[in-house]
């Protein structure tokens, strides 16, 4: 009997598994230490109301014989994919047959590789979100990695140099907080589709961006229809970590070797996976109401004003930064040349305080640190007082 040996080649451990170990192993030392996470990036807002009330009309919905929802499409049901397409509108043209409803952006950045040889060379940004790199190295594919940091903006340009068949792209970017502009993301379709390559998108945090120049959509640049796959999810805009829904949106304009990959998408999906609840999808739906998009955007200014509070604490303390402005997460440099690992432990230790290491999403991100502005308001001015007491 074989087994897969390419997980040989993964560490034992995913990053947010070791950051929740070494912060529960350090709790087990100091009972009364009052631990405050800002590392994972997981909400703490609740559903919006729109969203609670959708669902709960949902359940009495599956309660009455008359309107018993069994097994729905595999796609997700009409009437979510059309709000999601009208949400594109204005800024790109997709039509709800070319979106597919999951259950969240992480599932479908892994199992979006079913559909790719394992002889397909990988380009992965550095630092980066770690189930791109992983779920790779699973299938045992050949992955180069493009450097992100300060002397590119943490938005590095293609290298004609580098012959690559699928590009991982995360705007704004998970964990350092750039957003590319349009002008950028042009010269990645370009060469995406001079090379026949793909482009998978990760647009998860999209709706933080509020620089209304900057794209929210690969499909804002021209040419993206024939060379991209975006990947995006309620998670973070509408607070479902919990809950559990996002999408894929694949042009049927997008063919290689002959085949649409619409249509190989779809036969994976129709084999693989039985779709998300009802319930759930009438949720999802109600985010692209009027009152929807009224209430996830209070939410989302919420976590913006944690970000500012973060971000003008390390202002003060003279340490440089990216991000938190169009996104989540603060990308910070660990002072007095500390090591990733060995300022999460400072931190801990000393003000009881959980970031996430910049070492654990690449080689790249050494010395580097990412706090994330996901937490109740007066538990992150708790924090960053703590972290001001410090010395650096």
């Amino acid at each position: 009997m074989n087994i897969n040996g390419n997980f040989r080649n993964i560490k034992d451990n995913y990053l947010f598994a070791d950051v929740a170990k070494k912060t529960a192993e350090f709790a087990a030392k100091n009972p009364k230490a009052d631990i405050i996470k800002l590392g994972i990036g997981d909400v703490t807002r609740p559903l919006a109301p729109c969203v609670v009330n959708a669902m709960k009309k949902a359940c009495d919905e599956m309660a009455d014989v008359k309107t018993f929802k069994g097994y729905g499409s595999y796609d997700g049901y009409g009437f979510l994919r059309q709000a999601i397409a009208d949400y594109y509108k204005g800024r790109a043209d997709i039509s709800a047959d070319e979106i597919f409803v999951s259950d969240g952006a992480k599932s479908d950045i892994a199992d979006i590789l079913d559909i790719f040889s394992e002889k397909n060379t990988v380009v992965i940004p550095d630092p980066v979100y770690p189930v791109y790199l992983d779920t790779n190295v699973m299938d045992g594919r050949e992955i180069k990695y493009v450097e992100c940091n300060a002397s590119n903006d943490y938005l590095p340009l293609p290298d004609i140099s580098v012959k690559a068949d699928i590009i991982y792209i995360c705007s704004p970017n998970n964990p350092t907080g750039a957003v590319y502009t349009k002008d950028a993301l042009a010269k990645w379709v370009k060469y995406a589709n001079e090379n026949d390559a793909i482009i998978l998108f990760d647009a998860a945090y999209e709706a933080f961006i509020t620089d209304k120049n900057l794209p929210r959509s690969i499909y804002e640049i021209d040419g993206a229809k024939t060379c991209a796959i975006e990947i995006d999810s309620f998670s973070k805009m509408a607070g479902f970590t919990g809950v559990r829904c996002g999408w894929t949106v694949i042009p049927k304009a997008l063919t290689r070797g002959g085949s649409k990959l619409y249509d190989m998408w779809f036969r994976r999906q129709s084999t693989k996976f039985n779709g998300v609840s009802y319930i759930v999808q009438c949720g999802a739906a109600a985010v692209f109401t009027k009152d929807g998009m009224k209430q996830i955007k209070e939410t989302i200014d919420y976590y913006h004003g944690n970000a500012k509070i973060i971000t003008e604490s390390l202002d003060g303390l003279g340490i440089k930064y990216e991000g938190g402005i169009n996104s989540p997460y603060i990308w910070l440099d660990c002072p007095n040349g500390m090591t990733s690992w060995g300022f999460f432990d400072y931190l801990l230790a000393n003000a009881n305080v959980v970031g996430t290491p910049g070492s654990g999403f690449g080689k790249a991100g050494e010395g580097k640190f990412r706090l994330t502005a996901f937490g109740e308001r007066d538990r992150v001015i708790e924090a960053v007082e703590r972290i001001k007491r410090l010395k650096f």
